[in-house]
């Protein structure tokens, strides 16, 4: 809010030429069946980057056919754990190899940070490729004790072809937490990148392709939901579907699932996570973390902290400072080095956060600072924050997925859970105090998937997210993610004149 830059958009970087167009199937670039194309638009101008192949059911079909061949004939299940890590490896440098290439494209797809996306994204999505490659070969079950003359043990197996349905916000690093444990499970997959991002995901594509992944194991379907996103969801030959998304989309994949052939399903989807912040906070952290848990990737982010609750002991001094912090928020171009948030992914989702700010200001929330678009061009808008929030007004119901804080003041600890918890969401929340024993009381109390207690946003390899309630079920990230791509067998044998049981 504080300035908004908007110079020549090639001041900061050049923009890569777009190379990869076309959908991936079975190692090859190819035009859709019905050789439709859609643009894909540049949120910083609203102009468009490049046409990209329009994937129907036809060529899922066509995707999911060589999958399917590449998953119950084809070398990559067969493998040793070792060799498909190997390859993996390979990929993950190929990937450091063009950091600058990919984070542009995501920059100019989605209107991510550059600087962000070279410092983390990118070089994030080749550490996750190297997380799951060092599992690849220690994919076990166990040993049974059985009660009665057997022998018996388990087995974990990939649990065939999947579909990965990825939304626009963090293009890359969703693509590798579905992508890279499917790998190494030694499944085969489908990808369809949300419509609004698609650049990355096929540029990813060929670089698999030059590390050595068997055609057939990843392709990509570019397309729209209600057409290729369904026919993924419903096919009677995919084995598994993991949709990140929105619970309204979610919701019709599950029931998708469940009309087709019962596919194994895994959801991440929508939040509107507490951030709770005690009078013995630090305020200095806590605003900073308030300020990054509603602003980091423009709000787009699940995990966004788009609920604040601040304890009336230091209600108005974190108040001014978190008003003070947003009106410096440098809103602009996402390849200026100095900008700390780009454009909303695109017009729509655009449209929607203004309008969510109309509903705030109807409903009696007081607008403490923006609430505004900015500049002529682009889908920028100001850091916003609502405060007096109740929990019946629509922006402290719905994820709105935009700058936009609602902010409410608490006495107890016990409001404060309740409060919390008064959500059809459960997927983060965040807690902000001195006292360990405040800490162990409302973590256990949050009915959510992750709670961050004096740091916002830590995310690990090794740490499994996902959600409670409407936000979903399966978990990304950690262990728990590479199972979610395997089957659990049960072997058993008689035993005879065994000496013990």
């Amino acid at each position: 809010m504080g300035s908004h830059s908007n110079d020549s958009l090639e001041s900061f970087v050049k923009i890569p030429t777009i190379k990869f167009t076309k959908l991936f199937i079975n190692g090859e670039f190819v035009d859709s069946i019905s050789g439709k194309t859609f643009e894909t638009i540049d949120p910083r101008t609203g102009e468009v980057i490049a046409r990209i192949a329009e994937g129907d059911k036809e060529d899922v079909d066509l995707a999911v056919k060589e999958a399917r061949h590449a998953f119950d004939d084809g070398p990559w299940p067969r493998l040793s754990g070792a060799e498909r890590a190997k390859r993996m490896m390979k990929f993950a440098d190929l990937i450091e190899q063009n950091v600058e290439e990919l984070a542009a494209l995501d920059t100019i797809d989605a209107g991510k940070l550059f600087s962000m996306g070279k410092k983390v994204d990118i070089p994030h999505a080749a550490s996750v490729i190297r997380y799951y490659a060092g599992a690849a070969d220690k994919i076990h079950g166990e040993v049974l004790k059985m009660s009665n003359a057997f022998h018996g043990y388990t087995l974990r197996e990939p649990i065939g072809v999947v579909g990965h349905i990825i939304p626009w916000n963090f293009p890359t690093t969703l693509f590798f937490l579905k992508v890279a444990p499917a790998l190494a499970a030694g499944c085969t997959m489908i990808v369809k990148p949300a419509e609004q991002t698609p650049l990355s995901a096929l540029y990813y594509a060929h670089l698999a392709k030059l590390a050595g992944i068997p055609d057939g194991v990843l392709n990509i379907i570019t397309g729209f939901g209600p057409t290729a996103g369904a026919a993924i969801s419903s096919h009677m030959d995919i084995d598994a579907v993991s949709f990140t998304g929105s619970t309204e989309v979610g919701r019709v994949v599950m029931k998708a699932a469940a009309t087709s052939n019962l596919k194994v399903v895994s959801l991440e989807l929508g939040g509107k996570s507490p951030l709770i912040i005690f009078d013995d906070a630090d305020l200095d952290m806590a605003a900073q973390l308030a300020l990054i848990g509603i602003l980091h990737n423009k709000g787009e982010i699940c995990v966004a902290s788009s609920r604040l609750y601040v304890q009336e002991g230091i209600y108005d001094k974190l108040v001014e400072k978190l008003v003070e912090k947003a009106k410096a928020w440098v809103v602009g171009d996402p390849f200026d080095p100095k900008v700390q948030h780009g454009p909303q992914v695109d017009k729509q989702q655009f449209e929607k956060i203004l309008s969510y700010i109309e509903h705030g200001k109807k409903e009696g929330a007081t607008l403490l600072t923006g609430g505004k678009p900015l500049g002529e061009k682009g889908y920028y808008i100001e850091p916003t924050i609502f405060a007096e929030v109740k929990e019946d007004m629509l922006i402290a119901k719905d994820e709105i997925f935009g700058p936009v804080l609602a902010l409410a003041k608490f006495k107890t600890i016990d409001e404060a859970i309740k409060r919390a918890n008064s959500t059809r969401y459960g997927l983060a929340a965040g807690i902000v105090t001195k006292d360990l024993n405040v800490a162990n009381t409302v973590s256990r109390s949050i009915r959510a998937g992750t709670i961050w207690i004096n740091c916002y946003f830590a995310f690990d390899n090794d740490c499994p997210i996902g959600g409670y309630k409407m936000s979903g079920f399966g978990r990304d990230f950690g262990l728990e993610a590479l199972h979610k791509y395997l089957q659990v067998k049960s072997v058993v044998t008689p035993l005879y004149n065994s000496p013990w049981l």
